[in-house]
């Protein structure tokens, strides 16, 4: 990965958790999102941009080889509300506040409407990835989708598919696969990209955006809750994940900020 991007250079960063966590707004993340679409890199490499949570930050305090693949990253974003209150009496600037891609996505699909910029939408299963498309061209009819495909792709079919949006050249990738699946997949595909002007790791944004799944109430989110929303509508597969993580990502952020 060459150096971070021109246009994200200037964004101030504070360690939090181990991790470098860029200091914005959802407004300007949403811009810089854009503006770094179009920048100056179009045509050697796209600007890989990714988001940390309490899970993330325990998993790359654990995992040298994911902590080696989020710090090539352009920016990392906090898509955590405990991470912006911590970040207010341990580090030297605290976050204005949390930037939820299923938030931003929003943010950066309504200016992207007036701008023109186009996205493409790669991930999930094949009729979650429809569905989720059908909405947001509900929700924003003149949204420029240059394409979307599932995320289960191999061999053959995920070369032709990486040629194909290479082809198509779209301003922003959104790129949900989960994690640490995003990751991987732009250390070993970003190359084939080049044309790509974003990509934006997005974990379960295509669950969200195809109403399978529901957020936290406002309250919850705003009290870093979601969290415990989330665990309510599926304690199979996340009370263990939580259960270990959460007190791990604690630890690291009382002691690995700045």
């Amino acid at each position: 990965m060459l150096d971070r991007a021109p246009v994200l250079a200037a964004t101030p960063t504070i360690m939090l958790g181990g991790l470098p966590i860029a200091v914005v707004t959802r407004a300007q993340a949403a811009r810089q999102m854009l503006d770094a679409s179009r920048s100056g890199l179009r045509g050697v490499r796209p600007i890989y941009l990714t988001s940390s949570n309490g899970e993330v930050i325990a998993w790359a305090a654990s995992d040298k080889a994911f902590a080696q693949l989020l710090v090539a990253a352009d920016q990392i974003v906090a898509d955590g509300q405990p991470m912006v209150v911590a970040s207010r009496f341990l580090c030297r600037l605290p976050l204005p506040e949390r930037i939820a891609t299923t938030d931003v996505f929003h943010d950066v699909a309504r200016l992207a409407v007036k701008s023109g910029h186009s996205f493409y939408f790669l991930g999930a299963t094949q009729k979650e990835n429809f569905e989720a498309v059908e909405r947001v061209r509900k929700a924003y009819p003149e949204l420029n989708i240059a394409g979307y495909s599932h995320g289960f792709l191999a061999g053959a079919e995920l070369d032709q598919t990486l040629a194909d949006i290479n082809a198509l050249a779209p301003d922003i990738l959104w790129l949900a696969l989960g994690v640490p699946r995003e990751q991987e997949f732009i250390a070993a595909h970003g190359d084939k990209l080049r044309q790509v002007g974003v990509i934006k790791t997005s974990g379960g944004l295509f669950n969200f955006l195809s109403g399978t799944n529901r957020r936290a109430p406002e309250w919850m989110q705003r009290a870093g809750l979601e969290w415990a929303f989330r665990i309510f509508l599926e304690p199979k597969r996340l009370f263990w994940r939580y259960l270990t993580t959460n007190p791990v990502s604690a630890y690291l952020i009382l002691t690995r900020s700045k």
